[in-house]
C-alpha cells in the first residue's frame, strides 16, 4: 500500500469512500463532507497554494484519503486538516496514524502555524488518534467550514513534534 498525491482518476473512489463512511457512522448528510461541493472533484479541489490531499492506494484501488487546506475565513497562519476518512478495509492497520503524520508534515513545510480540523463524537477512534498526535479540544469553532453538524473542534500547534 502508497500513500501518495491524488490523481484526477481518484475522484469518484474517494467520493465513495467518503460518502459511504459518512452514511456508516450515521453522521448527518447536512453540513458535513457529504454534501461539500469539493468531495465529487477531490483532485481539482485540492490544486491551490499550500494545499494537498493524499490517498491510499493498494493494487490500483483508492483505500482512503486525508488533506491539507488553508482555513476558510481564517486571517491567522492556520491549516485545516480535511475528509480524512477511509474504507473498512484498512481502518485498524495504522493507515490513520501514517495520513495524519503525512498530512501535518506537509502542513509544516507549507509553512503553517496551526492545524484545525472538525470531527463527530462518533468518530471516536480518530478523535483518540488526533488527541495522540496532539490535537486540543477547543470550545468553538474557528474559520467557517459550512461543517455545521460537527460539533468536535480541535488545534495543534505545528512546531511542536507529532
Amino acid at each position: 500500500m502508497t500513500i501518495r498525491k491524488i490523481k484526477p482518476s481518484d475522484n469518484t473512489e474517494i467520493e465513495q469512500i467518503i460518502k459511504a463512511a459518512i452514511l456508516e457512522f450515521g453522521l448527518p448528510t447536512v453540513g458535513t463532507a457529504y454534501e461539500d461541493i469539493e468531495t465529487n472533484k477531490m483532485y481539482e479541489s485540492y490544486q491551490g497554494e499550500k494545499e494537498i490531499y493524499f490517498v491510499i492506494e493498494n493494487n490500483g484501488k483508492i483505500l482512503g484519503g486525508g488533506g491539507i487546506k488553508p482555513l476558510k475565513n481564517n486571517t491567522k497562519n492556520i491549516c485545516e486538516l480535511q475528509k480524512m476518512y477511509f474504507s473498512p478495509l484498512v481502518r485498524g492497520k495504522g493507515y490513520g496514524k501514517k495520513m495524519i503524520e503525512k498530512c501535518l508534515q506537509a502542513a509544516k513545510d507549507f509553512g503553517y502555524n496551526h492545524c484545525y480540523l472538525e470531527s463527530d463524537p462518533s468518530m471516536e477512534v480518530a478523535i483518540h488518534i488526533y488527541k495522540k498526535h496532539g490535537f486540543s479540544l477547543l470550545n468553538a469553532p474557528l474559520g467557517g467550514t459550512g461543517h455545521h453538524a460537527c460539533d468536535i473542534w480541535m488545534l495543534k500547534k505545528l512546531d511542536a513534534d507529532f
